[in-house]
């Protein structure tokens, strides 16, 4: 193999997926430091890429190529959709590719595999198997030319690293590789927040997510967040729909000097993370960047599997619970008050 080939990551959606796949470019780049490495992304994950892109002696990811099928789908017939895609098209196949790496396992990313330009001895490689408790679609296989089997129960960060060192024919990374997010430098250049109201310091509390059963009870965060606040953290409850902010709001009410900041984007969700002393949520992707981050972190799981998502990498992330045996507001609490005492 070259000692500079063209690599093309597929990882489309969602945050924390996004998240999880971030190390595999420090990995890559760690042995072919001359590679280039280019990335496949739904439109509204580009931010989480960003602080990777090669710049100033610093090299990460070369180019990142938004793909915006989420909203194509629901635009099917519109002209400006498929103008869209024909240019996506064209600047997928404007690099003759050596590997993808498609980490997914799902049709519509491996069709984006069969959209690339590919070199004629060309690796495929995607997943030959499901991980519990994660979407996957057998069809995909029969894009990959290397269909890599992993373990049942795998990590998110590790699955995508078999998949990476299969299509590489590199020996299998061990958990005490640890995996790597974002440019140290990367740190020192997120701006303060500037959310009205917001006062330092405070506790991010995101207790929203995709689905209902992952929720931790509203009661729960109530006693957790007047604790909180009789020791002198403003607790602000972030929410990203209607339905959620009326939750945050309903929550807020019950703990004096409680926030519900505006809505903000995944790019203002890094100043308002890293101001954070410390964060507190259920298995959603704004709880999996601040752990990204390694900012103060609790994991709270209800109703999906702690060794999927969980952050390994620091002891500066807590993770509490797991598949349908929610944490106790004690448990949350106490690793509350350790992580604030550490920092």
């Amino acid at each position: 193999m070259s000692s500079s080939p063209k690599i093309l990551l597929v990882k489309l959606s969602s945050l924390g997926d996004v998240l999880h796949n971030l190390p595999i470019v420090w990995d890559l780049r760690a042995r072919l430091p001359n590679a280039q490495i280019d990335w496949v992304v739904e439109e509204g994950y580009v931010h989480l890429l960003t602080p990777l892109l090669t710049r100033d002696g610093f090299k990460g990811i070369d180019h990142i190529i938004p793909v915006s099928l989420r909203r194509w789908k629901k635009n099917l017939f519109s002209l400006a959709t498929w103008k869209e895609f024909v240019a996506f098209r064209k600047l997928l196949q404007s690099t003759s590719y050596d590997i993808l790496i498609e980490t997914q396992g799902l049709l519509k990313s491996a069709i984006v595999c069969s959209l690339a330009n590919k070199s004629s001895e060309c690796v495929v490689a995607g997943l030959a198997n499901a991980t519990e408790f994660s979407g996957y679609e057998p069809l995909a296989r029969s894009f990959y030319n290397q269909s890599v089997q992993v373990p049942i129960q795998c990590h998110a960060v590790d699955r995508s690293r078999w998949v990476m060192c299969s299509a590489l024919d590199w020996p299998l990374l061990e958990r005490s590789d640890s995996p790597q997010f974002y440019p140290q430098e990367f740190f020192a250049s997120i701006p303060k927040t500037s959310v009205a109201g917001l006062k330092s310091p405070y506790v991010l509390c995101f207790h929203s997510t995709a689905r209902e059963a992952k929720r931790w009870a509203n009661e729960h965060w109530i006693v957790l967040g007047k604790a909180l606040a009789a020791r002198g953290y403003q607790v602000v409850f972030p929410w990203g729909s209607p339905a959620e902010k009326a939750i945050s709001i309903s929550l807020a009410e019950n703990i004096a000097g409680a926030l519900v900041p505006p809505s903000f984007s995944i790019q203002e969700a890094f100043p308002l993370i890293a101001g954070a002393a410390l964060t507190v949520g259920v298995d959603t992707g704004l709880t999996h960047l601040s752990a990204a981050l390694d900012k103060p972190t609790i994991e709270i799981y209800c109703d999906s599997p702690r060794w999927k998502t969980e952050g390994y990498w620091s002891d500066r992330i807590c993770n509490v619970g797991d598949l349908q045996n929610p944490p106790s507001i004690q448990e949350v609490l106490d690793a509350s008050l350790k992580l604030l005492q550490q920092a």
